[in-house]
């Protein structure tokens, strides 16, 4: 099935890429989240219609990314968890408690943007990577500290 991708998606490509999907995935995703249209001739001539908008949309969406990436420019958050005589964690520090203590601190951010890349499972210093746009992508140091 091929579609026209009218925002970026990490795996398929950029807005207004036309990609080749499977056909489940096309009409039981993409389609219904508004996410891609059918690639007809009828579709390929609306989408070049709404790439004004479309276009003034994303940069919007990248301004607002990069005021955020601003902010947490340079941030570190302290995170206390329970640990062994090693230093290991029982358990490991996910994206929603990383999420949570963003919070605290007035930033909103998506848990599913926060890239832990396998999990934070030992106390000390770990860079954490948010993806906060295609183009935007922001580091923050999160240190855990053993809970008492």
């Amino acid at each position: 099935m091929r579609v026209i991708l009218l925002k970026d998606h990490h795996h398929l490509g950029q807005r207004g890429d036309e990609v080749d999907v499977k056909p489940g995935y096309g009409r039981n995703y993409l389609l219904p989240q508004g996410l891609a249209l059918v690639a007809s001739d009828a579709n390929r001539k609306q989408f070049l219609d709404m790439r004004a908008k479309i276009e003034a949309l994303h940069v919007r969406e990248r301004d607002a990314a990069q005021a955020i990436s601003e902010q947490l420019a340079g941030l570190r958050l302290e995170i206390a968890k329970r640990a062994g005589e090693t230093g290991t964690l029982f358990g490991s520090v996910t994206a929603t408690e990383v999420a949570d203590e963003l919070e605290k601190k007035g930033i909103e951010v998506d848990r599913r943007r926060i890239d832990l890349e396998g999990g934070i499972k030992s106390l000390g210093d770990h860079e954490v990577r948010i993806l906060l746009h295609s183009e935007v992508v922001a580091e923050i140091v999160v240190t855990v500290v053993a809970e008492e």
